[in-house]
């Protein structure tokens, strides 16, 4: 519940620190309006932390560029054509804006850039009332045209105007309903949300890299879940990533099998709460948490309805890895991202022939050898796909896993498992068997790792012996 005795004395306090004192003293000096705007605001009522600065401003581009030159370090003007001067102040990095009275074309989300007269006319154009709120600089005067501090209150999302109107102007607004829904805990209006889902198919116009940005905001937040439900409820994210929304797998009354969409929500949270518990200082792991919300979207495409009412999915694993390489890269995710996220889902059941009966060590090793740098990440989402009911099985698992860790710890202590290598190197196999470069070295080179991986450690003596037996058995 937001204290507003305690909102206001944090306001104070961000007027008064000294970048927000520095930049305001400048403006006022040149005789211009200076405002902090937008999330700053919001984050210092609500007592969260505040990291970037946005300004908003009557002066032009090229007189906050005068102003703030004398007061930073840097300037940047990348911005210039849409009113924005950057600078760093103190240190800080903070963004100027010119009053904006945009308008759009409803083609493309692009604005047509206006600038314009007053404070209130460049907040109402906003995202939503929570964002469209604006601390006034140095008088420390809070401006509120459109009901922000009264949403925030209620701990609800609604848009300045009509929602048709502010969807149909920028599209992405929509991806940031659930964004700000799961970074906040709010709750999405109901007139914002019948909007979202009416007006669905605009997001077209949003170039998937925009999206895939809103994604990945979506998921740093503590709880995408929120927002996951959001986007699947207004069926939005059908518009660029259906996958998600297939999970809901009709149930007959003779097939009975659980509920994967809620399966892959409860793992999706379950991961971040051991991310969280495993590693408390690091980033949000992206890569994990998208593996966890996908490792099932080849279950669909794989469910087979077996006499007696079994369900099965075979090699949804597989399925899902490649379901998933191809939908990030539609979105324009990097190549070590998508590269992680597939192999985590591809390499997710491995874990639970381990819990059915005891490995060898050369099944660890190559359980190592597979996951390589995503080992742990695959001992999060492992530990967070267990999501039964059933006490007993629960912890049966969760004792498998303790035990699998355990091993490969030892075995990485007696025979360094990170460097998992053959133990001749292709100049010692060429010189061993008397050839060139050639196929016949990326053979030898394979069975010499799989020879390290099935009987560990046996010394150059040993592989070298072992090595002229399989070169021989070739003739």
């Amino acid at each position: 519940m937001l204290n507003m005795a305690e909102g206001l004395d944090r306001l104070r306090t961000l007027a008064e620190g000294s970048v927000v004192a520095e930049v305001a003293r400048a403006f006022q000096a040149a005789g211009f309006e200076l405002a902090v705007v937008g999330g700053p605001v919001r984050d210092a009522l609500l007592g969260r932390e505040v990291n970037d600065l946005d300004f908003t401003t009557n002066a032009s581009p090229d007189e906050i560029l005068e102003i703030v030159t004398p007061i930073s370090s840097t300037q940047w003007d990348i911005g210039r054509a849409f009113g924005t001067i950057g600078a760093k102040v103190r240190g800080e990095q903070v963004e100027i804006t010119s009053y904006r009275a945009d308008s759009y074309d409803g083609v493309t989300r692009k604005p047509t850039v206006e600038f314009g007269d007053t404070i209130d006319g460049d907040l109402v154009r906003r995202d939503f009332r929570v964002n469209a709120m604006a601390l006034q600089v140095p008088s420390v005067k809070l401006i509120d045209p459109t009901g922000g501090v009264e949403d925030l209150v209620a701990g609800i999302l609604r848009t300045p105007t009509d929602p048709n109107v502010s969807f149909g102007d920028d599209p992405l607004r929509m991806l940031r309903a659930a964004r700000f829904s799961a970074q906040l805990g709010f709750e999405i209006e109901a007139n914002t949300l019948d909007a979202i889902g009416r007006l669905r198919e605009t997001l077209k116009i949003v170039s998937p890299e925009r999206i895939q940005g809103e994604l990945v905001r979506l998921m740093q937040t503590d709880d995408p879940a929120r927002g996951i439900r959001a986007l699947v409820d207004t069926e939005l994210i059908e518009e660029f990533l259906p996958e998600v929304s297939a999970l809901r797998l009709e149930v007959d009354e003779h097939h009975h099998h659980k509920d994967v969409y809620e399966h892959s929500l409860t793992v999706l949270t379950q991961a971040i709460e051991l991310e969280h518990s495993r590693h408390p200082d690091a980033a949000p792991d992206v890569p994990l948490r998208i593996a966890a919300l996908l490792h099932d979207i080849g279950k669909p495409r794989t469910r087979k309805l077996e006499p007696g009412g079994a369900v099965t999915f075979h090699h949804h694993d597989v399925v899902g890895s490649r379901m998933a390489r191809k939908r990030l890269q539609a979105l324009r995710f990097d190549g070590d991202t998508t590269d992680a996220v597939s192999t985590l889902i591809e390499l997710h059941l491995r874990f639970f022939g381990y819990a059915e009966g005891t490995w060898t060590d050369a099944a660890v090793r190559r359980y190592v050898r597979d996951a390589g740098d995503l080992l742990e990440r695959l001992h999060i989402l492992n530990r967070a796909d267990v999501t039964t009911r059933n006490k007993r099985k629960a912890s049966r698992l969760a004792g498998a896993y303790d035990d699998l860790e355990k091993r490969i710890a030892d075995l990485r202590e007696q025979e360094q498992l990170d460097a998992m290598r053959p133990e001749l190197d292709g100049n010692q196999i060429q010189k061993i068997l008397g050839i060139g470069p050639g196929r016949e070295i990326g053979e030898a080179y394979k069975f010499l790792l799989d020879l390290r991986l099935d009987e560990g450690v046996l010394g150059p003596d040993v592989a070298e012996q072992r090595l002229r037996e399989w070169w021989a058995a070739r003739g």
